[in-house]
């Protein structure tokens, strides 16, 4: 009773307990549930997310395979090499693939198993331990795995970084190229031609540029509507004199089908067309120099955002650590409870089951007894009985012994009358057996006399055997009608019912 007392004191503590854990469960539900409603939000938006990303990949992948994979491309020695990476790629990142399903499918087998041992709960200590084994394995392998996936995912940040600065550069060179007139210098090589400029380049060309281009366009390319023959004649005259006007002279004898207002014209127009060369090639410069300090600028602002970016990644991290660490807690305090609670009823449940125990015995104990009393009644209520009945059954003994006896005796005399009646029948029928030989041999006698008398000679007539006996003959007279009588009936066979009348 004192062990009772103590489990229902410890009851009622526990209750008062579970009551004010309840209510700071309710609280702890209701987080529970926002907090999944917004990771299945999340959760969505990352796999619609995911799906654009795929299909966006799918294109590019088809585009990026078709120059990659044409024959006839003349690109494709150098195409060969990335076919090659891309295939190493691919295997490295169908390994990666299969590492992370394997560590994931370990992950849940090992969460299965703990729901698994959720549903058999034992409210004993060994079991406790068990489990929480069981949950920090668990917990250890998922931060285990977000830790690696977090430094593959940095080193991926660090290569898009790098692949980022290396398209930059890429694009400067080919911004170079356009600006240092590769796209211009290819036409104006051929003779006679006329350089044109593309309208979507002069909005992104500078001032000088365009200028000098347009100047080209406008005079006749960069000979100055010259053939190269004549051309290269009067820079070489030119050159000779130093811009000076004694060359006129000496240019006249080196272009003889050129006049000297020709000369003179093509004077003016390569000093023009110096002038707005050294203008281009200044702006250029200049030009060079504004895009290094906004490329700097860029880069700085980029580290920046990047810098910012971490910070926040890092705050976020180290907020979701502190609420798995709350939520651990939780569910640290939560188990503890609840240990709490299956102990007192465990120690409830043990001492009911005393008092029931004890209930039971003393049923028994009543039983018993009741049971060696009415024993007791029904012996003195039989015992007169038996004896009656063992008295009887003496006599009964006695009786069928005695019958016995005269069985017995009447049996004896009955065997010796039959075996007297058995003896004298064998008796008489070995005297009837005799008589029968004595006959058998005086019968044997007499036929040998009679033999001894009779002498029988027997011919053998072989045709006798094909000849009609006398029997036979004298039945062939019966049947055999003669001439003079009519013939009455011919034998014939039966007709059948279903022919008659045909």
């Amino acid at each position: 009773m004192a062990a009772l007392a103590t489990a229902v004191a410890a009851a009622a503590a526990g209750q008062q307990q579970s009551d004010s854990c309840s209510s700071t469960a309710g609280a702890g539900r209701q987080f529970q549930n926002r907090k999944m409603k917004a990771e299945q939000a999340k959760k969505v938006e990352f796999i619609r997310t995911a799906e654009k990303l795929k299909t966006q990949l799918a294109h590019i992948e088809k585009d990026k395979n078709g120059h990659l994979y044409n024959r006839k491309s003349d690109f494709r020695v150098e195409y060969s090499v990335l076919e090659e990476l891309e295939r190493s790629m691919t295997v490295n990142r169908k390994t990666e693939k299969a590492k992370i399903l394997q560590q994931l499918s370990k992950i849940q087998n090992n969460v299965k198993r703990l729901q698994q041992q959720l549903k058999d709960v034992k409210p004993t200590p060994e079991f406790v331990d068990k489990l929480k084994e069981m949950m920090e394995e668990v917990e250890n392998a998922i931060n285990a795995f977000k830790e690696e996936q977090r430094q593959i995912y940095e080193q991926l940040l660090k290569e898009e970084k790098t692949a980022i600065n290396d398209l930059s550069v890429f694009e400067r060179k080919v911004e170079l190229w356009a600006l240092g007139s590769s796209t211009t210098e290819k036409v104006l090589k051929l003779p006679s031609a006329r350089v044109s400029v593309d309208k979507t380049l002069e909005n992104h060309l500078p001032e000088e540029v365009v200028e000098f281009e347009r100047f080209l366009q406008r005079t006749g390319g960069r000979q100055g509507g010259w053939d190269d023959y004549d051309h290269k004649n009067f820079l070489k005259v030119w050159t000779k004199h130093k811009g000076r006007l004694s060359y006129m002279d000496e240019a006249l004898e080196y272009l003889c089908g050129r006049t000297k207002e020709d000369i003179e014209q093509h004077d003016k127009w390569y000093q023009e067309f110096l002038i707005l060369h050294k203008r281009k090639k200044e702006s250029i410069k200049k030009w060079k120099e504004k895009q290094q300090q906004e490329k700097e600028g860029n880069l700085k602002e980029k580290k920046k955002s990047e810098k910012m970016l971490r910070e926040e990644w890092l705050q976020r991290e180290e907020a979701q650590k502190q609420n798995a660490e709350e939520e651990r807690k939780r569910q640290k305090a939560a188990i503890e409870a609840w240990k709490k609670q299956k102990a007192i009823a465990f120690a409830m449940e043990q001492a009911s089951q005393l008092k029931v125990e004890e209930e039971k015995e003393k049923k028994q104990q009543k039983e018993h007894q009741r049971q060696c009393h009415m024993k007791l009644l029904l012996e003195r209520y039989t015992l007169p009985k038996k004896e009656k009945e063992e008295l009887e059954k003496l006599e009964k003994e006695k009786r069928e012994e005695a019958e016995k006896e005269e069985r017995k005796r009447i049996a004896a005399q009955e065997i010796t009358k039959f075996q007297e009646h058995d003896v004298r029948k064998v008796e008489l029928r070995i005297l009837q057996k005799q008589a029968k030989e004595i006959e058998k041999q005086e019968k044997e006698k007499r036929l040998a006399k009679l033999r001894e008398k009779v002498e029988i000679h027997v011919t053998r007539d072989r045709p006798r055997l094909h000849r009609p006996t006398r029997g036979w003959a004298e039945h062939a007279k019966e049947r055999a009608p003669t001439a003079s009588e009519p013939l009455l009936r011919i034998p014939h066979r039966a007709v059948p019912p279903w022919r008659q009348g045909f």
